[in-house]
Formats: structure tokens, C-alpha cells, sequence
């Protein structure tokens, strides 16, 4: 495996003002590759004197009536998207592969899957720019009422490891759309498509300050830009835990919040599903991208009648799947993120092991040509639903199966957790589907399918796994903020 990127030196810097520049302390932390265990670069690690200068460079072109962005109309902010969009698929093998080294993943998911629905969510908001209005109000006589859709301001997106640029889109673009300025804060464990891609907004021709890019660790980082008073919106994707912080620190400026958080996905199986959809849709949903997916159907709800049918099925796939090389094409599960994070499910592993649940594939660290954070894909069966592994978030490829007897005991275990992000339902039965649909506490219900987005289906969390909705038209909401106009028109 050939770790090293091209283009180390630009890898290093912070992206501020339209200016690469190395921390002001002269702070670095290493990005690794979790498929060897090597250093790919040196980053910058940013401070708070680096924070506050990211915050006045997009608060002054937010702020300055005579900056280029101020005065840009929506219809060229439309044009320098689709520009992005273009500059993602002609440079689309550089991201994907620095993708795949940073985080592990297979280079086929990163090539195929997240790249392309980059550009595809950068094409989907430049047509957005033009369509973002107020209203006339009828209110008073001899009154003129009318509202004002205007950007916020400032914006801090702070996005996870999983899918770095990916979910980065899911806030930028309609951020940028709707005529904010913004931070991007990438994780420190995956920070090299987020610079690689400040090169691309620069190219396109953003002004100098419009977008910025500081990376450094989330305590240092993360929290000067959730306590900055200059900043007003923060955009977070992450744990349920640190999202609490998030709420709590920001709460002192009063800032604008969306919090797309975790999940512990229920996947319902009911006896008169086409088992082997179901069963292909179990596999993808723990096991596309190593299971480090905030949607994974991490708990398999299976009707009693057909559980020896359905994990007959899904074992014959799941022992077909091997760790490999993530750079090999033809691999499809890669390395876990970090070794830190390979602990973390391997931790989770013995819990379930300890708790009495049933071991019926992998449970074991391994590795490709001797290196890397590997875990083989981990069945369980019979998990009962009060157990950890059926609880917690483990974000690793380990599905936790659950029987049942009827729908209403399906209903009650899947809606049995403080997560609410997403569910899928398997039936043939299509009143059933919409039925079950209604009563799911998720803010997304897949029926016979399993992992499906598009730029134009809305995105978020009930309960714990947060509030607001990416993607759709619904993600403008978050962008933007109404101003009522009274107009008197009394003689």
C-alpha cells in the first residue's frame, strides 16, 4: 500500500482568509493511515489565536458591504457552486483516494459512492441560490407587510471521520447558497479531502474569506469556535455526547444549533418480507462502510418464524466479506478509523460476549499484510435489547440480532432507545410498511431498502440523535433567518 499523498507540504497549513498558512504557535498533529498504521502528513493544529483570525476573515466578508461576496448575486453564488462541482468530479480520484487513506474505507465506496453524491449536492444547491424569498404578507389595511429570507452570518461547520467530505457537503453547499460565510472544522482523525477541497473553492473563485478551513483536535479547536462570539451558527455532526457539549457551550452566545448526532438503527424483518432483499439490506446496512455509518441498521429485528431463514442467508454473505487493502478495488470492508476506535468495538464485543448474546461471526481484531486496524465483520445473535450492544452507539461492523413475535413487540423494542435516526421495514405487506413507518420514532424509515440518500430527501435525528434536517429544500431553514417589514402606508 502506497500511503504517502502527493502534496505533503499544502497538507500542512490552515486555510484562512484565502491564505495557507502553518498555526500561529507552530503546532502540528499527525494524520494516520488506519489501514498500515503510518503518518500520512504533518497538520497544522489550530489554536485560538487561529480560530479568532478564521472568525474575522468570515466575519469581515460577511459583514463588509463592499466585499465581493456582499455584492455577489445569487445567481453567480448558483454559477461558483456548479464551478465546485466540477472542480469534485475532474479532481474525484485525488479526493477519493486521500479519502480512503485518511479514514480506511474502500476506495470503491469513496470513489463511486461519496464523491459523486458531493458534486451532486453542490449541483443540488447551486439551483437552490436563485429560490430562497420572502413573502408579501396581507396584515393590516393601509398597511405593507413583507418578510426577508436572509443568511445568518458566520457558520462553523464541525463534521465527523466517517464520511469527512461527504457530510462537509451536507453543510457547505447550502451554507454557501444561501450567502453565509464559513469555518469548516473537519475531524483531526480525517482532515486531508477537507484541505484538498479549500484548493478547489479557491480555484472556483470564492473571495478571500468566504470559506475557511482550521483542523485541529475538537477540545481545542472545536470548542474556540462553539464559544467564539463572532461566529453565529454551528453546523455539528458527531456523538451524542460531545453534541450535549456542543448545546451547553454554545448556549453563552446563544448560537444558532443543528446537531445531526447518533443512532442505534433498527432494521425490522417481518415473516412475509422477500428474505433475500432482507437479507442483502441486514448485510449493507451494518456493513457498508465498516459499519462506521450514524444511519447503520445496527440492531437486525427479526420475526421469530423466519430468523433461522434470514441468518442462514446473512451469515452465507458475511462469510464472503473480508478486511482487505481499502486501496484494492475490488475490497469492500476496509479499516476501522483509528486504533483508538478499533478498541473502542473491540471493547463492545466482550460486553456482548459477557452479557450472554450469541457469537455467530467474527469478534476478532485482524489485520492485511501484518498492519492496520482491522475487525473481522461481528454477528451476534439473541441479544436481548436492554444489553450495551443493543443500546450504544458502537460504530463498527457489529450487528446485534434481535427476535420478536409479533409487530407490536417489534414496534416496542425498535422504538426502545434514546436514538431516533433512522429504521428500515421489510414486508410485503404495504399497508403494514406505511403503518409501521407512522409509529417509528426516526426521522428516516427505509421500506425494503436499506442506506439510500439523495441530495433532495431531507436528513436528521428524533430523540437523541439531534434536530434540524439536512439535505432537501428543508436545509435551507437552517441557513437562513426571516425579517418582518411594516411599510405604513397611512395617508
Amino acid at each position: 500500500m502506497n500511503s504517502v499523498p502527493t502534496s505533503q507540504a499544502t497538507l500542512k497549513k490552515l486555510y484562512i482568509a484565502g491564505v495557507w498558512r502553518e498555526a500561529a504557535d507552530g503546532k502540528t498533529f499527525a494524520t494516520v493511515n488506519p489501514a498500515t498504521g503510518e503518518t500520512l502528513a504533518s497538520i497544522a493544529a489550530a489554536g485560538t489565536v487561529d480560530v479568532d483570525e478564521a472568525v474575522q476573515a468570515a466575519r469581515r466578508a460577511f459583514d463588509d458591504r463592499e466585499n465581493d461576496w456582499k455584492k455577489m448575486s445569487p445567481s453567480d453564488r448558483a454559477k461558483l457552486l456548479w464551478r465546485l462541482a466540477d472542480l469534485i468530479e475532474q479532481n474525484i480520484d485525488e479526493l477519493a483516494r486521500l479519502e480512503t487513506l485518511d479514514n480506511g474505507k474502500p476506495i470503491y465506496e469513496s470513489r463511486n459512492v461519496d464523491m459523486p453524491m458531493v458534486a451532486e449536492v453542490f449541483r443540488y444547491y447551486a439551483g437552490w441560490a436563485t429560490k430562497v424569498f420572502g413573502e408579501t404578507i396581507p396584515s393590516r389595511e393601509n398597511y405593507f407587510n413583507y418578510t426577508l429570507r436572509e443568511p445568518i452570518g458566520v457558520v462553523a461547520a464541525i463534521t465527523p471521520w466517517n464520511f469527512p467530505l461527504l457530510l462537509a457537503s451536507w453543510k457547505i453547499a447550502p451554507a454557501l447558497a444561501t450567502g453565509n460565510t464559513v469555518i469548516h472544522k473537519p475531524a483531526s482523525l480525517t482532515p486531508l479531502t477537507a484541505l484538498k477541497f479549500a484548493e478547489l473553492v479557491e480555484e472556483a473563485g470564492a473571495p478571500a474569506g468566504v470559506f475557511n478551513v482550521i483542523t485541529g483536535k475538537g477540545s481545542e479547536a472545536g470548542d474556540a469556535l462553539v464559544e467564539h462570539p463572532g461566529v453565529d451558527k454551528i453546523a455539528f455532526t458527531g456523538s451524542t455526547e460531545v453534541g450535549r457539549e456542543v448545546m451547553r457551550k454554545a448556549a453563552n452566545t446563544v448560537k444558532h444549533i443543528s446537531l445531526e448526532l447518533g443512532g442505534k438503527s433498527p432494521n425490522i424483518v417481518f415473516a412475509d418480507a422477500d428474505l433475500e432483499a432482507a437479507s442483502r439490506g441486514a448485510y449493507l446496512g451494518i456493513f457498508y462502510g465498516k459499519g462506521e455509518v450514524c444511519a447503520a441498521g445496527s440492531r437486525l429485528l427479526v420475526e421469530e418464524s423466519v430468523h433461522d431463514s434470514l441468518l442462514e442467508k446473512l451469515l452465507a454473505r458475511t462469510q464472503k466479506l473480508q478486511p482487505a487493502d481499502p486501496l484494492d478495488p475490488k475490497t469492500r470492508l476496509g479499516a476501522v478509523v483509528s486504533e483508538g476506535q478499533m478498541n473502542t468495538v473491540l471493547q463492545y464485543i466482550d460486553s456482548g460476549k459477557k452479557e450472554g448474546a450469541v457469537l455467530i461471526a467474527g469478534g476478532e481484531r485482524t489485520q492485511v499484510n501484518g498492519k492496520g486496524y482491522f475487525i473481522q465483520p461481528t454477528i451476534f445473535d439473541r441479544v436481548g435489547n436492554h444489553m450495551k450492544i443493543a443500546q450504544e452507539e458502537i460504530f463498527g461492523p457489529v450487528l446485534a440480532t434481535i427476535p420478536f413475535k409479533n409487530l407490536e413487540e417489534a414496534l416496542q423494542t425498535a422504538n426502545s432507545t434514546r436514538y431516533g435516526l433512522a429504521a428500515a421495514v421489510w414486508t410485503r405487506d404495504i399497508k403494514k410498511a406505511h403503518r409501521v413507518a407512522r409509529q417509528l420514532r426516526a426521522g428516516t424509515v427505509w421500506i425494503n431498502t436499506y442506506n439510500v440518500y439523495d441530495p433532495t430527501m431531507p436528513f436528521g435525528g428524533f430523540k437523541q440523535s439531534g434536530f434540524g434536517r439536512e439535505l432537501g429544500k428543508q436545509a435551507l431553514d437552517l441557513y437562513t433567518q426571516s425579517k418582518s417589514v411594516w411599510v405604513d402606508l397611512n395617508e
